[in-house]
């Protein structure tokens, strides 16, 4: 086995990037790069599986990432008191029953006859139907969302810990699959009507159903608080004021030269680190496997040519819907992990942006279809994302020190610095684009 030294390079020159960022900044939000470098690499990794894998072009994925982080809600919260005798059956109901009608509308118009009487019927069971579900959902949701909404208002999850429940951090560890499963369920739903479009058709429907899910996790207060944030989400880490309270902690502090506060600070996010480090190494290892089975052989060459592996009895539909599935799921564990790092969920900060751009730009300048050039574009791109913030200004100020005070030139460039990360980011995907046209770390 051959070492590829460029690669290791690449990798190496990214980690001392940051390690820059802690000597000259602070560790602490170097610390926070990598937390947050490492999640957004899983989130490129879901993406790199369906897009470098099977070549779908999905722009959606700011909805699969919320799912996942509704997971962490679901999971990680405990349940309202008196929700659920309030008002929470009339919803579960009145989902049910919305559910059964679309059933029984498509079994009705299937087994009528074309004609007046199929359109008659279709929409009196229509308009009826939905009086009936307004009726059971609405009168459950008033009666939920009335129940202390200053500070609940919603159903609450299913940490059934009671007021101990930020004690039991442990749960979380469940929060990151079930956020998987979410997504990977929308994913199964979305791909059964979409995946059968041609491919930029396929783009607009992913960009509109996910803005479709942002929208009903912003207005549907019963469901997580809506635009109000659920906070104080348990976590399988320490808190940073539970060490500062540890004598033994403190001796350990103070022994290694730190005061306790940037100490126990450092050590939360390191306990991050740690468990998000194992978590996309056992990703990458599941997908480097799969890549390099017969599954992954038949993927790429569907992937190159739809009609010549259709034409040897690969049932292309299929394997795309399963491709997308899986890659949704990847992204959806992403966002459970996201929500928990923070410790709280707030969906009004789902923008494409940062959710769907970037999150290609990372696949694009990592290199499509390798999966370590994913895991490479997403702490990269991440990192620059964080330090242009801070870098620009004073590189803006250098730029323009020879000019003076009063200069036009001088006023307009310095007011345009809160666009520097997006001329960055669109600087970097050319310069890649240009130079290395298949990305840092390219496809074998």
């Amino acid at each position: 086995m051959t070492i590829n030294w460029r690669n290791i390079a690449l990798f190496s020159l990214v980690f001392g990037l940051i390690i820059v960022v802690g000597f000259t900044e602070s560790w602490n939000l170097s610390l926070g790069i990598i937390n947050m470098g490492l999640v957004s690499a899983i989130m490129a990794l879901g993406v790199n599986i369906q897009w470098g894998y099977a070549g779908l072009f999905n722009v959606g994925i700011m909805g699969f990432v919320a799912l996942g982080g509704l997971a962490a809600v679901l999971v990680g919260m405990p349940p309202t008191e008196g929700a659920w005798s309030a008002g929470g059956l009339n919803i579960i109901g009145g989902l049910l029953f919305g559910g059964a009608s679309v059933a029984g509308a498509v079994v009705l118009w299937k087994k009528m006859a074309k004609g007046l009487r199929r359109n008659l019927a279709m929409i009196t069971w229509l308009i009826v139907s939905f009086m009936i579900f307004r009726a059971l959902f609405d009168a459950g949701v008033s009666a939920v969302e009335a129940i202390n909404p200053a500070a609940t208002g919603y159903l609450g999850g299913i940490n059934g810990f009671g007021d101990n429940y930020r004690d039991q951090g442990w749960i979380m560890f469940l929060a990151w699959p079930v956020g998987g499963v979410f997504a990977g369920a929308a994913a199964w739903l979305i791909g059964k009507t979409t995946l059968g479009l041609r491919s930029d058709y396929l783009a607009i429907a992913t960009l509109g159903i996910s803005e479709i899910i942002i929208a009903i996790l912003k207005n549907e207060d019963w469901l997580a608080r809506g635009v109000k944030n659920v906070a104080a989400i348990p976590r399988p880490v320490p808190y940073a004021v539970d060490l500062q309270k540890s004598e033994g902690f403190e001796a350990l502090a103070t022994s290694s030269g730190l005061d306790v506060v940037t100490a126990s600070t450092l050590a939360v996010k390191l306990s991050f680190t740690g468990f998000f480090v194992v978590v996309l190494l056992a990703l990458i290892l599941l997908t480097e496997l799969a890549l390099k089975s017969p599954w992954g052989r038949m993927m790429r060459a569907i992937r190159d040519n739809e009609v010549s592996a259709a034409a040897m009895g690969k049932n292309v539909t299929k394997r795309h819907l399963q491709v997308f599935v899986i890659g949704a799921a990847v992204c959806g564990i992403a966002g459970a992990m996201m929500v928990t790092l923070d410790g709280i969920f707030t969906p009004g900060t789902y923008n494409p942006l940062r959710f769907t751009f970037l999150i290609w730009v990372m696949v694009i300048v990592g290199g499509s279809g390798n999966n370590w050039g994913a895991v490479l574009g997403g702490v990269l791109i991440y990192t620059m994302w964080i330090m242009v913030e801070t870098w620009g200004p004073d590189l803006m100020f250098l730029l323009t020190s020879g000019l003076a005070d009063d200069s036009a030139l001088k006023v307009h460039l310095i007011n345009s610095v809160a666009h520097m990360r997006l001329l960055s980011m669109g600087l970097i995907l050319l310069l890649v684009l240009r130079f290395s046209p298949r990305g840092l770390i390219p496809e074998k």
